[in-house]
């Protein structure tokens, strides 16, 4: 068997930037210890696999070891390469997920996601959490990740975390933001119980996160930058229980998978 296989850069203007995922179009599924072995042999942060159903597809998420019920930059390749590289003609993508519908909309700015809002609760986050951080945030939050927010941008771009600390969580990931000198807000995601250590733009994490803001701010439009050593920059435009999270991608690379 054969398989195409892309690897697309998401929230980025060039190579090398945003976060890279791979992209497997299927016909139908395969089993899922295949696509786990698929997702492990890429070692990126995501592959994501869609096959067609109804009048779009239904996507799935594989971290190297795990499957996960929402990600914002892997879904946002596979419309890129839908649109870009297999011709899909209309100006929207409907796919069906564990997290329920997501549409994909192609605009003159680039790709917009349209994703349930996960805001946050209060918690009583474990004493773990900010020795592994190094620091004593400012709030803290629990929504699929735990939402930590400190003062300033220069304590989320200082951060060292302990990853062997942070991978005993019980909750997917860690979102670490503060307010940005020149966005709304700026972040950080680590994931090392996800095989993630540190997510280089993470879409589903501003479900998350531009609930927060927004209210914080006042604002239903929102600038964002992930300031992981790749970077990437992410607007944010909140309606009602939705999150439009708009960010361009660009192809790395085009290979097949031989099995």
């Amino acid at each position: 068997m054969m398989l195409n296989l892309y690897q697309v850069d998401a929230f980025a203007t060039r190579p090398f930037e945003g976060n890279p995922a791979a992209v497997v179009p299927l016909e139908a599924w395969l089993p899922d210890a295949v696509m786990q072995s698929i997702a492990a042999e890429n070692n990126l942060a995501e592959t994501a696999f869609f096959v067609p159903e109804g009048e779009g597809f239904r996507i799935r998420w594989f971290t190297p070891t795990v499957e996960v019920r929402l990600c914002g930059h892997a879904t946002l390749a596979s419309a890129y390469v839908l649109f870009q590289v297999l011709e899909w003609a209309a100006d929207e993508i409907l796919f069906e997920s564990l997290s329920g519908p997501l549409r994909v909309t192609r605009e003159e700015s680039g790709l917009t996601l349209d994703f349930p809002a996960q805001p946050g609760g209060a918690c009583e986050p474990p004493d773990s959490l900010s020795t592994a951080l190094g620091v004593n945030p400012e709030a803290v939050l629990a929504a699929e990740d735990y939402l930590v927010f400190l003062d300033s941008q220069d304590q989320v771009a200082a951060l060292v975390p302990d990853m062997a600390l942070l991978s005993q969580l019980d909750l997917r990931g860690v979102a670490v933001a503060a307010p940005g000198r020149c966005h709304d807000f700026v972040v950080r995601f680590f994931a090392p119980g996800c095989g993630i250590p540190e997510d280089p733009v993470t879409g589903s994490a501003y479900t998350q996160l531009a609930p927060y803001w927004g209210e914080k701010l006042g604002k239903s439009r929102l600038r964002a930058r992930q300031i992981s050593p790749r970077g990437g920059e992410v607007t944010c435009e909140l309606k009602g229980d939705r999150v439009r999270i708009s960010g361009s991608a660009v192809l790395f690379l085009e290979g097949r998978i031989y099995l």
